[in-house]
């Protein structure tokens, strides 16, 4: 039986590049942060789609249910998350994603994936 000795190469580390947004990570446990934030990228996303790209993945009914439960979370727990895009979602009551930054590259690039996704799922 022969052995094999060649070293195991380790995986070449990723480069930090500041052009980047790592969003803030809060775990499931630690509720209500990680539902904020959740909510608060799916709006981002859900908006872009409708308002930029003229598409849409989750009906007006669903939207609605998710914002409004965003806004009551974050009046409820007002400085549970916070991320580059706090100003969009100061007093917002969730009544319309209209405003939000739709063409902001890392929105329209997530939600361009998202549709790519949904498609694929949907088609197969």
């Amino acid at each position: 039986m022969q052995r094999s000795y060649r070293r195991q190469r380790e995986a070449p580390k990723p480069k930090k590049n500041s052009n980047v947004y790592e969003f803030p990570n809060p775990t499931v446990l630690e509720y209500p942060a990680e539902l904020i934030k959740r909510r608060r990228l799916q709006m981002l996303l859900h908006s872009c789609l409708y308002y930029c790209l003229d598409q849409n993945i989750w009906d007006d009914h669903t939207f609605d249910k998710n914002a409004k439960e965003l806004a009551a979370l974050m009046k409820e727990h007002p400085n549970a998350y916070s991320d580059r895009f706090d100003e969009y979602f100061e007093g917002w009551e969730g009544s319309s994603g209209f405003h939000l930054p739709h063409r902001d590259p890392w929105v329209l690039a997530a939600a361009t994936n998202l549709i790519r996704s949904h498609e694929m799922r949907t088609t197969v």
